[in-house]
């Protein structure tokens, strides 16, 4: 951390998987305030937990120039670190990419990234796959993406939103018209869950991938294929893929 003194045309820090722990975290933000060309920063399995994602949160707001935050597979974040984070995520108003899957924020997670969502209108990819979010954190999130209007990718596979969740995020993503790629696999959807996707599909003309993959038993029937199939969509295997 002390190294980073000075580095004022640093852009890009990368600090997967060195477990740091928050002590490590906080030096390293003590830093950041000088990196002030900083564009990408790397914390991806590193052992943070609300301590460290506070002192994170001090600075974060002063990188102007961030476009990529990858905090993923920080277990012991918790939803009390999320929301420290997600308090100063409108003051990065240049912020594309936020990446915080693999730490089971949950619900509550979910509902405290949500509240700090809304000012990241430059927004292009959210990535919260493998995160015990259910119904109530997708309604959640719904009610913020839908200002989101850059959003292009989407990943929440692995979670367990439902055809309620599901229902509440085709609603709101109607509004972002640049959708490309919508990764909802493993999710438990059904057929309603479908029928809702395929009434806003013609809403995103940039849409060339949706996964709807269930590994194990899917709750899709022939129904809600040929619901997709009106949509304009290709079937790529059984409850599995389906590309335009």
């Amino acid at each position: 951390a002390e190294g980073l003194g000075g580095c004022t045309s640093l852009a890009h820090l990368e600090l997967t998987d060195n477990a740091i722990g928050d002590e490590g975290v906080g030096r390293v933000a003590t830093r950041l305030r000088e990196c002030t060309a900083l564009v990408y920063l790397g914390l991806c399995g590193n052992a943070i937990g609300p301590a460290g994602a506070r002192s994170l949160a001090e600075v974060l707001g002063e990188c102007r120039a961030l476009t990529h935050l990858n905090v993923a597979a920080n277990f012991d974040l918790g939803v009390e670190g999320v929301g420290a984070l997600a308090a100063v995520l409108g003051q990065c108003k240049a912020l594309a990419h936020l990446n915080m899957s693999r730490m089971q924020i949950g619900d509550e997670g979910a509902e405290r990234l949500a509240a700090g969502l809304g000012g990241c209108a430059a927004l292009t990819e959210l990535e919260l796959g493998n995160s015990e979010i259910g119904p109530e954190g997708a309604q959640r999130l719904a009610g913020v993406l839908g200002r989101c209007t850059a959003l292009r990718r989407l990943h929440l596979q692995r979670n367990a939103i439902g055809d309620e969740g599901a229902a509440a995020l085709a609603e709101a993503l109607g509004q972002c018209r640049a959708l490309a790629h919508v990764e909802l696999a493993e999710n438990d959807i059904g057929d309603e869950g479908v029928r809702r996707l395929a009434e806003v599909i013609g809403s995103w003309p940039s849409l060339a991938y949706l996964s709807l993959q269930s590994t194990y038993t899917s709750r899709i029937t022939e129904e809600g294929l040929q619901q997709l199939a009106a949509a304009g969509l290709q079937h790529g295997g059984a409850g599995t893929r389906v590309v335009r």
